[in-house]
């Protein structure tokens, strides 16, 4: 699996209408496809309060995927483009009503590779809510010492923590005092909860692979994986605190440690907006932000608690759990198992969600941006395909929702052994978007429920 760079996007807003929470804003670079929408910031901005999710309103209804596929003439042409390859793939799409328009192997559960994260970022948006940031805190405790507590924000920096060391020598030894020593404690995971129990051990000295803590400069990676993070942290610290004037002593605590009363915050870090962090984890493909995500919302740093958490959201939002296995947050485990037919489904369910906008503005975009960006360029897809790619030896895995004339097509094409899988996925898209193939008849204009369209890499 090839390292994946990233950047931090940009921020969001949302507009209250109803009890209904829309966002205003798409995913950074989108705003020029619709002119509408207000330019990104890449300034950090006070942590706003975490929104509850509204119930849908009396007398709405979200629609559920249908079981019998409704559209005879798009399943013929898709099971002509696999042929003899049809058995390694699984492939289903539907339109906004929930028409089942084709289904190829959609119950059959394959190895999704990056395809999990849309259920961790969509499970992330709903229990979290589009004002939720990641935050680093600084503590003092009624003995004098600083105690810092992170939640993994993966664009925690050098500066940050320079702040941090500034303001413990103010509060403490005072800056410039020669043997100002200042202790402090980091609350982090212990080193065998770094990495997921199902990661490869060859993957984890990759940046796609780097460990899962909760105070992590620069996600844990630089060109490869931090080893050892806490070390490192370790180190970092003692130079900031030096370059004020000052010595520390370090200890490392357990987050589960109760602070004690009479503690203080004395500072805290927020990371970027979800739709930021959404847009990691779905655009640029950052396994870090995914794995972060789906602890948060789970409310636990233990690996199997929080998959079990997730599996129990998504048994409550009416989707098809017949052979889907959760293991993981990112897709970096090769025994998560999901269904075609299951990530549409789910794509069809946040695409009806209050927070939809924020959950499809997240993705990447085909011919244009993330991992999408080099698929599909100058043809009938290009800026027309919404979706989230995964890459493993032996997977190939594209799913979101494809813009047509007749409204949004969501789609799921998972290939576990295929030849050419990116051409085969582009020939697939390019028959749904003949709508004449299915009847049509829903008076769409190319946009979804939650006002986009969709791309792929």
């Amino acid at each position: 699996m090839p390292v994946v760079f990233w950047r931090r996007p940009g921020c969001s807003a949302r507009l209250l209408m109803g009890g209904w929470a829309l966002a205003t804003l798409a995913a950074p670079m989108a705003a020029a496809a619709y002119p509408g929408l207000p330019a990104p910031t890449s300034v950090r901005r006070q942590r706003l309060p975490v929104a509850a999710l509204p119930p849908l309103p009396s007398g709405l209804t979200t629609p559920v995927l249908q079981s019998q596929v409704s559209c005879p003439a798009l399943q013929a042409r898709l099971e002509s483009i696999l042929a003899g390859e049809r058995g390694v793939w699984s492939v289903s799409m539907a339109d906004r009503s929930g028409r089942l328009l084709a289904d190829v192997n959609g119950q059959q559960p394959r190895s999704p590779a990056s395809n999990q994260k849309l259920v961790s970022t969509a499970f992330a948006l709903d229990r979290l809510g589009p004002d939720y940031r990641l935050n680093t805190q600084m503590w003092r405790l009624p003995d004098g010492t600083f105690r810092i507590l992170g939640q993994g924000d993966p664009d925690l920096a050098v500066p940050h923590l320079q702040r941090f060391a500034r303001l413990a020598m103010n509060s403490g030894g005072g800056p410039g005092i020669p043997g100002s020593v200042v202790k402090l404690e980091l609350a982090e995971e212990p080193a065998q909860a770094w990495w997921p129990q199902g990661w490869k051990v060859g993957d984890r000295a990759y940046a796609y692979g780097a460990p899962i803590t909760r105070l992590a400069i620069t996600s844990n990676a630089i060109d490869d994986a931090v080893s050892n993070p806490a070390a490192r942290l370790r180190t970092l610290l003692q130079r900031s605190v030096a370059q004020e004037g000052g010595d520390v002593r370090i200890a490392m605590v357990s987050p589960q440690s109760p602070l004690p009363q009479n503690a203080v915050l004395v500072h805290q870090e927020p990371s970027t907006s979800m739709l930021g962090l959404l847009s990691l984890a779905n655009t640029e493909s950052h396994n870090f932000t995914a794995e972060v995500l789906l602890r948060q919302a789970a409310g636990s740093w233990d690996e199997d608690r929080a998959a079990r958490i997730e599996t129990g959201w998504l048994m409550q939002q009416n989707l098809p759990m017949q052979g889907v296995t959760i293991y993981d947050g990112s897709g970096l485990d090769r025994s998560n198992r999901l269904t075609s037919r299951f990530i549409t489904a789910l794509l069809l369910r946040m695409d009806n969600h209050p927070y939809g906008r924020y959950y499809l503005g997240s993705m990447a975009i085909a011919g244009q941006r993330g991992t999408l960006r080099n698929l599909y360029n100058g043809t009938s897809l290009d800026g027309r395909v919404y979706g989230k790619t995964g890459t493993l030896t032996g997977v190939r895995a594209i799913s979101g929702q494809l813009l047509t004339a007749d409204g949004p097509r969501y789609f799921s094409a998972i290939a576990n052994g295929a030849s050419t899988p990116n051409q085969t996925i582009g020939r697939m898209l390019r028959q749904a978007q003949d709508t004449s193939l299915c009847g049509g008849g829903y008076g769409g204009q190319g946009f979804s429920n939650s006002g986009y369209g969709g791309n792929t890499y």
